[in-house]
């Protein structure tokens, strides 16, 4: 089994940058799961954010990340890296780092696809 534990996250201005991370291990080889990020709000559905190719060459995001967001992994380290820039008080939420077992070369967009997760990091951005 792959265990997730997600870093990172804090409070910040509005505009300010944040970087996540994630760390896996355990077997298979975390190198065989595509990952991804979602972010859970109360009141509202969990929203997908980005996500990433075993490769690291496949990337998604979600529209509203509007070119302020990278995601990014190193395969030696077995981390998976989400790079937030101009944060805005919607990004506030709990970011929650998935993986799963069943790859695909663009990599999936829904929660119900990955059977991995960690137990999140509070990302506050005050206006």
């Amino acid at each position: 089994q792959v265990q997730l534990e997600e870093s990172g996250g804090g409070l910040v201005q509005a505009g300010d940058s944040l970087s996540l991370s994630c760390t896996t291990s355990g077997r298979p080889t975390s190198r065989a799961y595509n990952k991804a990020w979602f972010r859970h709000v109360p009141g509202n559905e969990r929203e997908f954010v980005a996500s990433i190719s075993t490769s690291g060459i496949g990337i998604a995001y979600a529209d509203f990340v509007e070119g302020r967001f990278v995601i990014s992994r190193d395969n030696v380290k077995n981390t998976v890296q989400l790079q937030m820039n101009n944060l805005r008080h919607e990004d506030t939420a709990i970011y929650y780092c998935a993986a799963t077992s069943k790859p695909t070369p663009q990599p999936q967009r829904e929660a119900n696809e990955y059977d991995f997760w960690g137990q999140g990091t509070q990302v506050t951005v005050s206006s």
